[in-house]
């Protein structure tokens, strides 16, 4: 891979042009070696001629035809090659970042943008002073939550084969390296590649709940728990430099997770599945633990004739003597003068107790907190702030941090199996068709303890739904409060959804003298939900056994908000704007009955699942929305690309955190024309929502979508434990957003991230002028975050790759393409116009080049997989070795275009 061949790159990025050429060439080594040099060359042959079709400007037919009939074992085997070559321009871009902040960093000029210290020095500009950012960090809490949702679930032997390659690059940041060390370096990374390729992508059998819990504890107790101090370092470095020395910074940050306790939708996830990963969890974090306090012991070597202790610290280390004899005798003599090794000696002993829940056990992850605190606090009194508080300080951080639990474990279900539950334990079959008011009525003795439900009902989901509540109940008195999150309740509709939660989790136990200890958040998905959010939070705040509930909970309220579904529902804009105004109204609610709603935003990775970059979308947010709160949903292949190398975990917390300061001290400022705009954009919604609905109501739509799309392939793929649908397939709203978006990218039309925009801004321009829409674009942080992310979806969609696809549905093609044909144009048309661009992303350089390199590897991965699809599907899906060239695209297409589900 030549980079001469490659677009250009910008002008400072010489050193990621020398990257690409080198992981370049390599992977064409490797190639040679693994496929011989005619598969090598045919390799070569196809990426030039796809580089020339985007250059000229070329039909897609030629390049079509050069890989229509391959032996699905030689598709397959291209089809993996052009991934490889993704993985290296991948791995080079995230390396480029680690060296621009070094950079940076280097330099000493001009602060990083959106690092922590451009962040404050913003702040401090603009008149934040040291106890109002004082204020904010006592309560600021941002809590990312890791799902279960895949699109792209790379093997954790092949995230270390990635993690080597990353190594070798950075180590190439050292100038003084010699030759025979930089060719070391290559056979690393060859080594890597090679041992890659020879290592199926994915299993061929469908994860289990305890694999996709691997998968995911992968990221929080390895590259996030090594991580987590440095992010504290350099909060605790800005705010010196910015504000002064001693400003306290409380905990800030947490983790939380969706694998195990995700029940909608999926049969397999269930109490047990509750319990084992909390324990999994448990013994994860404390085998870190255990790790660090050796390191630690092996550290400290202060003897008593050199160092003064704290009085505090020497008493402990003399009652652990005393309770725990046989960890006394295992000290060695040379040993004993060392007292802090001995301490921590001690330390490792109760943890161990802990994991094996055996005598001399810690009751909490808080008297862990106070043993290492005690140990940091006499090595600063006594002349060990550098040697050794810094170590100590580290671990101190991790534990405030993730406690005994490692990350907190959401529970979530579907409001109509709540509903089932219900039905059964009230004998009401009717009990669903109810109106909300009548249900609420009936369920409000339940929910508040003055009756109960009779045991033993004879129903799967109360029986279930039982043994959830029981475990939770369990989980709290053995891991302490904190292990646990939000329950929240899918296609949450009313007050009457909420009062269920309570009730049955009285039904399995979960309750103590303050009522049940559990924070319940609905989750409003579809478009008319989020209109009704407002009226539903405005019941539930005026229901009395409510209120006595959200009181003893500290009178905060939990929504969480539905990007997907809502996207899937009524399309993007719809989406975009149903979710901005409903927060509007909710934090409207909330404020007159006193009481604060903290939202927790479902995000996927895609734009058209509310993807977007974290600090213009928290800028473009509705003012107080934030607060200092901000949870969020990390899914699919955005958890590898964030949380995959430790600098950029450091990077993109960074960004997190500062962009959560911002929109809480200083959020965007009031605009005049604002609520005209929200007139324009009200209108816009409503059109674009039409134009969506129309294209997707068509009746044969349906059929269309699986015939113009790999979704058939989607559903044969392992790559997770949840089914693709939640019933039969006979619309649009019984599939999974997740392989919703998914298909539409895969066929390269992405309209899940456009449709419908492009009619709406023609049928608003009529009403209110281009100019209004221009202003709009220009001067509205809303609009403009929203134009930005639709244009990033339309630069990496191919509208003629797309209709390639979409001739596969046979004659619906004709019915629907030039209607697809049509809005994409307008849409692109309509972007350019408000943009004042010739082009798409011409303000955004660096991500078009990036899409520009990849293009030529993703083209004839798509055609290839247009070609196999005719082929799968002649067979009746009956030829595996077909079906597994299909899913080498799907991965390969995925990987290339990175933001898919």
């Amino acid at each position: 891979m030549e980079a001469a061949r490659d677009p250009e790159f910008l002008p400072h990025d010489g050193p990621l042009r020398e990257d690409v050429r080198r992981l370049g060439a390599l992977v064409g080594q490797m190639l040679a070696e693994q496929g011989g040099q005619a598969f090598f060359e045919r390799v070569e042959h196809v990426r030039t001629a796809a580089i020339h079709r985007r250059r000229s400007g070329a039909s897609v037919d030629a390049l079509a035809d050069s890989l229509t009939g391959l032996d699905a074992a030689d598709a397959e085997a291209l089809a993996r090659a052009f991934a490889t070559y993704f993985q290296a321009v991948n791995t080079a871009e995230r390396v480029h970042r680690i060296r621009r902040r070094r950079d940076y960093q280097r330099e000493g000029g001009a602060p990083q943008p959106e690092s922590l210290a451009a962040v404050l020095a913003l702040l401090k500009k603009d008149g934040v002073d040291r106890d109002e950012l004082t204020r904010l960090l006592g309560h600021l809490d941002v809590e990312p939550v890791f799902t279960a949702h895949p699109t792209e679930a790379v093997r954790r032997s092949l995230l270390e084969k990635e993690q080597e390659i990353v190594r070798a690059l950075v180590d190439e940041f050292d100038p003084s390296r010699t030759p025979q060390e930089r060719r070391d370096d290559d056979a690393r990374i060859l080594m890597a590649l090679s041992a890659g390729w020879q290592t199926a992508e994915a299993s061929p059998v469908r994860p289990s709940v305890q694999d996709e819990f691997e998968h995911v504890g992968f990221y929080i107790a390895q590259p996030l728990y090594r991580v987590l101090p440095a992010l504290y370092e350099s909060l605790q470095q800005a705010l010196a430099e910015t504000y002064g020395e001693g400003v306290a910074i409380p905990r800030l940050l947490r983790f939380a997770t969706w694998v195990g306790g995700d029940m909608d939708g999926n049969p397999n996830v269930n109490a047990e599945t509750v319990a084992a990963t909390l324990s999994a969890q448990r013994a994860l974090v404390l085998e870190r633990y255990i790790e660090d306090v050796g390191a630690l012991g092996r550290l400290l070597s202060q003897t008593d004739d050199r160092v003064e202790l704290d009085d505090g610290l020497r008493q402990r280390i003399a009652s652990y003597r005393a309770t725990f004899p046989g960890a006394a005798e295992r000290i060695r003599p040379r040993h004993a003068d060392m007292p802090y090794r001995c301490f921590l000696a001690f330390v490792a002993e109760r943890l161990e107790a802990t994991l094996q829940d055996r005598d001399g056990r810690y009751a909490s992850a808080d008297e862990f907190i106070d043993d290492v605190a005690l140990v940091e606090k006499s090595l600063l009194e006594h002349g060990g702030r550098h040697a050794g508080a810094y170590a100590v300080g580290r671990l101190l951080w991790r534990a405030r941090t993730f406690g005994f639990h490692l990350a907190r474990l959401d529970v979530r279900q579907d409001a109509r199996v709540h509903d089932d539950a219900l039905s059964a334990l009230l004998d009401d079959g009717e009990w669903a068709n109810r109106d909300a008011a009548s249900r609420a009525g009936t369920l409000r003795p339940y929910a508040s303890g003055e009756r109960s439900f009779a045991a033993g009902a004879n129903d799967e989901n109360a029986t279930m739904l039982r043994a959830v509540f029981a475990t939770l109940a369990d989980s709290r008195r053995r891991y302490g409060h904190e292990a646990t999150g939000l329950y929240i309740i899918s296609m949450a509709e009313t007050a009457a959804d909420v009062l269920a939660v309570l009730a049955l989790a009285r039904y399995g136990g979960l309750v103590r003298d303050d009522g049940v200890p559990l924070d319940v958040a609905p989750l409003f998905e579809t478009i008319d939900d989020l209109a009704g959010g407002a009226d539903t939070l405005r019941t539930l705040l005026d229901d009395p056994v409510y209120r006595a509930h959200l009181k003893a909970r500290g009178d905060r309220q939990w929504v969480m908000l539905g990007y997907s579904d809502s996207g899937k529902d009524g399309g993007t804009v719809a989406s975009r704007w149903s979710l901005q105004r409903a927060q509007v109204e909710m934090l409207d609610v909330a404020a007159k009955a006193g009481i604060r709603v903290a939202f927790f935003h479902g995000r996927g990775g895609s734009a058209s699942r509310g993807g977007s970059r974290i600090t213009p979308a928290l800028m473009a947010s509705p003012r107080g929305s934030v607060g200092g709160v901000l949870r969020v949903t990390e899914q699919g292949e955005v958890i590898h690309r964030k949380y995959g190398i430790r600098a950029l975990a450091v990077r993109n917390l960074e960004q997190t955190l500062g962009a959560v300061m911002r929109a809480s001290l200083r959020p965007r400022d009031s605009e005049s024309r604002e609520a005209a705009w929200k007139d324009t954009m009200a209108r816009l919604s409503d059109e674009s929502r039409k134009a969506y609905r129309a294209f997707v109501d068509t009746e044969g739509f349906v059929d269309y979508f699986r015939g113009a799309t790999p979704i058939d392939v989607i559903e044969r793929m392992t790559l997770g434990s949840r089914p693709a649908r939640r019933r039969s397939m006979k619309g649009v709203e019984d599939l999974r957003a997740i392989p919703w978006v998914f298909s539409w990218t895969q066929c390269r039309a992405v309209l899940t991230g456009w449709y419908g925009l492009g009619s709406a801004l023609d049928a608003v321009a009529s009403e209110y002028g281009d100019e209004t829409l221009v202003r709009m674009a220009r001067d509205w942080p809303f609009f403009s975050t929203m134009l930005d992310d639709v244009e990033m979806v339309l630069a990496k969609a191919d509208i003629d790759i797309a209709e390639a696809f979409s001739k596969l549905a046979g004659p619906l093609h004709d019915r629907f393409f030039p209607t697809l044909r049509d809005e994409f144009g307008g849409t692109v048309d309509w972007v350019l116009k408000l943009k004042g661009a010739k082009e798409l992303l011409a303000g955004d350089p660096r991500l078009s080049t990036s899409i520009r390199l990849r293009n030529p590897y993703v083209d004839p991965m798509s055609l290839l997989q247009v070609d196999l699809l005719k082929r799968w599907r002649a067979t009746g899906g009956k030829d595996d070795a077909l079906l597994k060239a299909l899913v080498a695209c799907v991965n390969g297409v995925s990987q290339g275009l990175q933001n898919t589900g």
